[in-house]
């Protein structure tokens, strides 16, 4: 069976690029109209004009508290309901511990971990109200595996898992789902940030993978009928050697 998209309400955090973007499109191909929250204001805005009339934008900082307590009420202002969120935006800090600075730290757990957190929180209300909605969250797979070269991040992601895992065990008994999607290398703006030697060995090798492949993860979870949660899905690009 499959659940339709139509007139359904998505949230997507960090839709301006890659992942996010990729699956704004899906879902607007499926009928669904999406609000684009996204803090580059000129990007967002310029995608949004080239996707059509189903897109609402978002301009939220979710690195700045104001900014992302306000996120949730400000779309409900603008929509009347949400039916999905997708926590979409993430950052990367890959390298040794020891020679990463403290502040960027601070930074990738506050837009990783706790804005995830926060977003969640803020829509859970409105999600129980109605007994009905989706949240998925972009993970990945380092949040399955202790991935040596990125320990921060790796960290981060684990933190999710466990959260999506406990979430989905809180919300179940009031029609929410909750999953998690967790690529392998993604080719997005977040690679420029891996240590060059890992991002030439993966690309000599094939081992990436582009944005509309987790779109149509995504869309998989999103479209099963609603007595089927998909907790998470692991998307590796073939020749991903981890």
């Amino acid at each position: 069976m499959f659940e339709s998209m139509k007139d359904k309400i998505a949230v997507i955090t960090g839709a301006a690029s890659g992942i996010g973007y990729a699956t704004t499109k899906a879902l607007l191909e499926a009928e669904a109209k999406v609000v684009m929250v996204d803090w580059n204001e000129k990007d967002l805005k310029k995608k949004a004009e080239d996707l059509g009339r189903n897109v609402i934008i978002q301009f939220t900082n979710l690195l700045d508290g104001v900014s992302c307590a306000s996120m949730i009420p400000e779309i409900l202002k603008k929509t009347g309901q949400i039916d999905i969120l997708h926590c979409n935006a993430g950052s990367y800090i890959g390298g040794d511990l020891d020679e990463t600075d403290g502040q960027y730290i601070d930074q990738m757990l506050n837009l990783n971990v706790n804005a995830v957190m926060k977003n969640v929180n803020n829509i859970i209300p409105h999600m129980k109200e109605r007994g009905v909605g989706d949240i998925i969250i972009t993970c990945s797979v380092a949040g399955h595996t202790a991935t040596h070269w990125e320990p921060v991040y790796s960290s981060s992601k684990w933190a999710i898992t466990c959260f999506v895992q406990t979430m989905r065990r809180q919300l179940m008994g009031h029609g929410i789902r909750v999953g998690q999607v967790s690529p392998g290398p993604v080719v997005t703006a977040l690679l420029k940030d891996w240590p060059k030697e890992n991002l030439e060995k993966a690309k000599e090798k094939g081992a990436l993978i582009d944005p509309e492949e987790i779109a149509d993860a995504v869309m998989y979870m999103l479209t099963r009928k609603r007595t089927v949660t998909i907790r998470d899905m692991i998307i590796l690009p073939t020749n991903f050697d981890i």
